[in-house]
């Protein structure tokens, strides 16, 4: 289409307001009637002096004609000014009206200095934007029908200007949105007010496969005296802008969904929510075998027998908004290989074997797929998996700024995949550790039932234990280490080694814990109070924290004698422990809490409080009382726990499900023990002089009352055991002197005195007369000890109770 399509144009100056025009109206003798202030201000002459005089008098000699009416028409003459100067002036006089007085003639004056450079642009800038102009330019009247449209509209939509000059543009192209088009073109024309930027989407004559968006601006036109001529549309081709917006907030969206958990399939499935359909049609994610394990990867290509396992993958057919995959989906090993052999994001055709075996897991049509991006997901150089990309039907196919945007979703994915690898692998090493530290369960036939539960929200540092001590005496312990993960729960772990390393030197709980600090000070290369770190104590603090280690850990030791129904306990800054006695009250217990390990040089007190039988003992780490105080949650544990007559596992779990929120925040650990004693029926002791003759005495107490007990087949050994203890408290300590038998889990013969010189094993010589008796009850018998006690000292032996008779 070219310029002969331009319709007539008016005056150059008609699309100057009239009142700021200068200019002038005659009657048919050539008589100015009216005269305007522009005009007055044009000349200088003032309204008064020129209405009624012949308007020759501006011309006169000016060497124009003599008749003002002979040039009807565009002119240039020079015009008469008040101080005597002419100016020359283009002069377009137009027919106005005709009334009893005769015909009007309105004569508009422009400068010819201002006049002519300013038509010279006006008809090229019109002639530029109906010829050559990118830009599509649609002229339209007021009633909507099309006057004109330049070659780039005429490109956009497919039809000449012949066939749709007079028509409305709904009448012409009845397949494109018009509609809306029109419904803003009826609205510019009841405001005049522009419309700016309205989005159309077609497919245009020349590119009728893909879809093309077009951005429209709509502005009404009017004349010289304002009124309505139409409309123009202006329309530019914006599908460039519109894809790089469309890449922009795929992006966007990536940011914030993909990696927003630690999770492996959560990662990938945001990578294909992001992905499906702001980037292609369909899309499918295989990830490595170790990233789902938390395993290391090798740098480089992948090996030749790699397994992808399917992760994720979806289609903008799918009905529902996620369709779950089968594994056996995946790439094949060769494909894989081949699909990651050089790292690189890459676009394959559809067509090709490897094109073929990509396609054969998607969830698309392969016929109609023109267009496919395998895409690897890498981090640090190490393969995590495989991103597929594709895409069918009419959409255009993938161009490079697309194959940019893949890798570049595909490195945040596999960052995010990278760490939530990591993550996997530390936290299954902290769920090693954790099942470590669990308690083993006691002997059966123990004096306590006991029973004990975690809950694991990633911190690692919160333990809870049972230790079988001497006597038929059961130790719980409560502790944690400060920070989180790994470090910190091995340095429970070391906390833990330590606690059953000091009980089996049967130390009072106040003695143990401060051996224990003494440990943990050792450990950490303290001292005394900061020795060797100059820092502040929270400083110093939260430095061994977050290394793991067990300066600044609290702990709680507890005892309990079932003989005797004492509870003795101390504490290092752990929360206190809660007792309820069987008619369902709290025991009062003011137990001072102390420093946690490490923390000052104090000395750790002991609390003793007497217990009845079937009491509940609960011991816990801080964890269990997330979200109310310690007192509050001191308060609802003993309420839970008041009346309740299930065994200590059923007490747990009622326990953790009513006092720990969902989700977790904090490790929590707890064990309740249900108390039982040891009556006369179980427990004999006798009181002995310090004689040499009492030994037959006690070998003869000990095999009466094991045969009182059905258990002769033990009554040579602990006559043999009782007689060497027995023997040794007389020679070497003093009175009193008391035998004890218990029969508990084990068989424990023990034998007090009044001297705290602690018995040596030792291996005569072959020459030697004696030493030889505790190496026979160490022999005998299947572990041995001595424990100090106020007035002096106990030395146990404890036998596996034999089995029953047939």
């Amino acid at each position: 289409m070219g310029a002969s399509h331009a319709t007539n144009r008016g005056d150059p100056h008609d699309d100057v307001p009239a009142r700021s025009q200068a200019h002038l109206v005659m009657d048919q003798g050539g008589t100015v009637v009216e005269w305007s202030p522009a005009a007055e201000e044009l000349l200088g002459h003032p309204a008064r002096a020129m209405v009624g005089r012949p308007v020759a008098d501006l011309l006169t000699g000016a060497g124009t004609t003599a008749h003002p009416l002979a040039a009807i028409g565009d002119i240039a003459v020079p015009l008469r000014r008040q101080d005597g100067t002419f100016l020359p002036c283009r002069l377009a006089v137009r027919a106005e009206r005709e009334d009893e007085a005769g015909k009007r003639w309105t004569v508009t004056l422009t400068p010819v200095e201002q006049a002519s450079p300013t038509a010279a642009l006006d008809r090229a800038l019109l002639e530029t934007l109906f010829t050559v102009s990118p830009v599509g330019l649609y002229l339209l009247d007021p009633d909507l029908r099309i006057v004109r449209f330049n070659p780039a509209a005429e490109g956009m939509q497919g039809s000449s200007v012949a066939e749709a000059v007079g028509r409305r543009p709904t009448e012409v192209w009845p397949g494109f949105p018009t509609e809306a088009v029109e419904r803003v073109m009826e609205k510019v024309l009841a405001t005049g007010q522009p419309v700016i930027g309205i989005e159309k989407h077609l497919h245009p004559p020349g590119d009728p496969e893909h879809e093309h968006v077009y951005s429209a601006s709509v502005f009404p036109l009017h004349d010289g005296r304002g009124r309505l001529l139409g409309l123009a549309d202006a329309t530019v081709d914006v599908t460039d802008r519109h894809l790089a917006r469309e890449r922009l907030e795929v992006l966007a969206r990536a940011g914030t969904r993909i990696g927003s958990a630690l999770d492996v399939l959560d990662t990938v499935r945001g990578l294909a929510e992001v992905s499906v359909p702001g980037l292609a049609d369909g899309m499918a994610v295989e990830v490595v075998e170790p990233v789902l394990a938390g395993e290391d990867l090798e740098p480089g290509p992948v090996r030749g027998d790699t397994v992808l396992r399917r992760a994720a993958c979806r289609s903008r057919d799918d009905p529902e908004p996620w369709t779950a995959c089968e594994q056996e989906g995946a790439l094949p090993p060769v494909a894989a290989a081949e699909a990651l052999a050089d790292l690189e994001p890459r676009m394959v055709d559809p067509q090709s074997s490897l094109g073929q075996r990509a396609l054969h897991s998607l969830r698309a049509p392969t016929e109609k797929v023109h267009s496919l991006m395998l895409v690897p997901l890498l981090s640090q150089h190490r393969a995590l998996g495989l991103a597929t990309f594709c895409r069918w039907g009419q959409r255009r196919a993938f161009e490079r700024d697309d194959l940019t945007l893949a890798g570049e979703l595909a490195l945040r994915t596999a960052a995010c995949l990278d760490n939530t690898r990591r993550y996997l692998r530390e936290r299954h090493s902290l769920t090693a550790l954790s099942h470590a530290l669990r308690p083993g369960p006691l002997p059966p036939d123990h004096a306590l039932d006991v029973a004990h539960a975690y809950v694991h929200a990633g911190s690692g540092g919160d333990w809870v234990d049972a230790i079988p001590l001497s006597g038929a005496r059961v130790a719980l312990v409560a502790g944690r280490a400060p920070g989180h993960g790994v470090q910190t729960a091995a340095a429970a772990g070391r906390l833990r080694a330590a606690v059953h390393t000091l009980s089996d030197l049967d130390l009072e709980p106040d003695e143990l814990l401060a051996r224990l600090d003494d440990l943990v000070r050792r450990l950490n290369g303290d001292k005394g109070h900061g020795a060797g770190d100059h820092r502040q104590g929270p400083a110093r603090d939260r430095l061994r924290s977050a290394g793991g280690s067990e300066a600044g850990a609290t702990c709680l030791y507890l005892i309990y004698d079932p003989v005797s129904g004492r509870c003795s306990v101390s504490c290092a800054g752990h929360p206190g422990l809660v007792i309820v006695r069987p008619d369902g009250t709290p025991a009062p217990l003011e137990l001072p809490v102390g420093a946690a390990l490490a923390h000052t040089g104090e000395p750790f007190e002991k609390v003793d409080i007497d217990l009845p039988e079937g009491s509940l003992l609960a011991v816990f780490t801080p964890g269990l009382f997330q979200q109310q105080s310690e007192d509050r949650g001191r308060e609802r544990l003993a309420g839970l726990l008041a009346g309740f007559s299930g065994s200590a596992r059923q007490a747990c779990h009622m326990v953790t499900d009513a006092l720990i929120p969902r989700p977790l925040r904090e490790d929590a650990a707890v064990k309740i023990a249900r108390t039982n004693t040891l009556g006369p029926d179980r427990v004999v002791s006798w009181d002995l002089p310090s004689d040499p003759s009492v030994v037959s005495r006690a070998r003869s107490l000990v095999a009466r009352q094991l045969t009182e007990w059905g258990m002769d087949e033990a009554a040579f050994t602990t006559e043999l055991i009782a007689s060497e203890l027995v023997t040794n408290a007389i020679r070497y300590a003093g009175p009193p002197m008391r035998l004890r038998l218990i029969r508990g889990h084990v068989l424990t013969c023990e034998v007090s005195d009044g001297s705290s010189t602690s018995p040596r094993l030792r291996h005569a010589r072959t020459t030697d007369e004696g030493g030889r008796g505790l190496l026979l009850v160490a022999r005998c018998s299947e572990r041995w000890g001595t424990r100090y006690t106020e007035d002096g000292k106990t030395v146990w032996v404890e036998q596996n109770l034999p089995g029953p008779r047939d």
